[in-house]
């Protein structure tokens, strides 16, 4: 009886001090991948990863701390404009956090480009860049981990709304001061104040109905177009596929836009805009006939092409719209 109490005993102290063994050897793997990542977030914000790095301080555990990363396409031949300005943004954020009183060990900031890390983006499946996707300290990535960039674009304080709701991390963004709104500002006040001297003894420029129009037009079109939208979310210009090299002007989703699709919209409803204006003087200026007929055509055929063009953009954002007009 005694035997086989040893027995158990001797079982029981060798599977102990293995367990102990193996945590020990987990507590010392686990440091060690900490201090290696402390140790490049202190040359850089954002840590450099190719495949090797991903696998070892991203997927294998264990892991103790949430990684955010942005896989881009940084190189020139891949002439991916958006990438850049996206990376601006991130380093934005994380040199914010680096260099913020509160910063640890719970986040670091990563990229994956997609010629040093091909291999990761096969592994996600990932066709597109940039994306930011963040990886927990516990458990795989969720569908609220990928970042939703056609929505809320990539400007470093939506990013940083992002992070703190998945790892309750808030990072204050700081930027470096920023002249050229002041001083465009300043320019334009200069101008028309010259323009008013000039003009001191003949002022009647400031009450032609023309002018104002022409003002309050443009800055309608301004608006209508979506400019305000972009001032808030910060979306990227336009959208390029690093794998077929596309480039898309038009965003496919009616929740989210392109800068470089506001501008398309804003020269459409300028020509409608413009078709209109014509149709109104052909029918009420003092002209010849055989002018205003020009003026008429001329109108009709930008109002129904431009708001054919217009309808289009309509119908490739708003899937499933029945109507059209001349095209599709």
């Amino acid at each position: 009886m005694y035997g086989k109490l040893y027995i158990f005993l001797f079982a029981f102290i060798f599977v102990y001090n293995d367990r102990v063994d193996g945590q020990m050897k987990k507590e010392t793997l686990l440091s060690e991948k900490v201090a290696q990542m402390m140790e490049w977030t202190s040359k850089r914000s954002v840590i450099r990863m190719n495949g090797d790095k991903f696998r070892r301080f991203v997927r294998a555990p264990p892991r103790n701390y949430s990684v955010i990363i942005m896989f881009t396409a940084l190189q020139p031949q891949r002439q991916c404009g958006v990438c850049r300005q996206a990376d601006e943004e991130f380093q934005a954020l994380a040199n914010s956090w680096r260099y913020s009183s509160a910063f640890t060990n719970k986040v670091f900031f990563a990229s994956v480009d997609f010629d040093e890390g091909s291999d990761v983006f096969q592994m996600l499946n990932m066709n597109s860049a940039p994306t930011f996707l963040h990886f927990p300290s516990k458990g795989k990535p969720r569908k609220a981990d990928t970042y939703e960039l056609q929505v809320r674009g990539f400007a470093a304080e939506q990013l940083a709304r992002w992070v703190a709701d998945r790892t309750d991390v808030q990072i204050r963004i700081i930027r470096p001061p920023n002249y050229a709104g002041p001083l465009l500002l300043g320019f334009l006040l200069a101008g028309i104040g010259g323009l008013a001297y000039l003009r001191r003894n003949n002022l009647e420029f400031l009450f032609n109905k023309n002018v104002w129009a022409f003002s309050a037009l443009c800055f309608v079109l301004i608006m209508t177009s979506g400019q305000m939208w972009n001032h808030i979310r910060g979306p990227p210009y336009a959208h390029k596929n690093p794998s077929t090299g596309q480039i898309s002007y038009i965003h496919g989703s009616s929740q989210a836009q392109f800068v470089a699709e506001t501008h398309i919209v804003l020269l459409f409803n300028a020509a409608i805009t413009m078709g209109m204006v014509m149709l109104c003087e052909a029918a009420s200026s003092d002209l010849e006939i055989g002018k205003r007929k020009i003026m008429c055509v001329a109108g009709i055929a930008l109002v129904m092409v431009f708001f054919s063009w217009l309808l289009s953009v309509f119908r490739a954002k708003y899937h499933g719209y029945p109507y059209s007009f001349l095209m599709s």
